[in-house]
């Protein structure tokens, strides 16, 4: 039972905060005994995929020309992937990221890649405490025979 008091604590945490919003609610409301490990696939993937696309920022903004529409493509995506699984803080930071990417203004899309590197891998560290958790969770409701 501690993992549940941890998880729940957790999980207030990261709402209290602003990592997630309403949107992982119901992210997890769709999660079913037909599909068990829902959330967790999808977090998965919004993780690989946000690494991903921060490496491809990165590269981008560090190549002598940048290719802003490139760049405001790579954080569009990011940001349309972190209001689906309600990832506040990724996203509000993609939005302004997104500003600075209009304006071609390499030193804002730099300063905010930094902002938006930290949110994410503060989000994903705390998914992932939260997946192993939950993991613990199960295993004490339902421990193997």
């Amino acid at each position: 039972m501690a993992a549940a008091m941890q998880l729940n604590t957790l999980m207030s945490n990261m709402f209290a905060t602003g990592l997630l919003d309403d949107q992982f609610q119901q992210l997890q409301m769709l999660q079913d005994p037909s599909a068990p490990d829902f959330v967790a696939e999808v977090v998965t993937l919004f993780c690989e995929d946000g690494e991903r696309i921060i490496g491809e920022l990165a590269k981008l903004l560090d190549k002598p020309a940048v290719d802003f529409d490139k760049v405001d493509a790579f954080v569009h995506q990011l940001k349309g992937s972190s209001a689906s699984v309600g990832a506040q803080r990724v996203k509000n930071t993609c939005i302004q990221f997104r500003e600075y990417c209009q304006g071609k203004s390499r030193d804002g899309c730099l300063k905010t890649l930094d902002a938006v590197r930290n949110d994410f891998y503060d989000l994903r560290s705390k998914f992932q405490t939260m997946l192993q958790l939950e993991q613990q969770v199960q295993a004490s409701f339902y421990p193997k025979q």
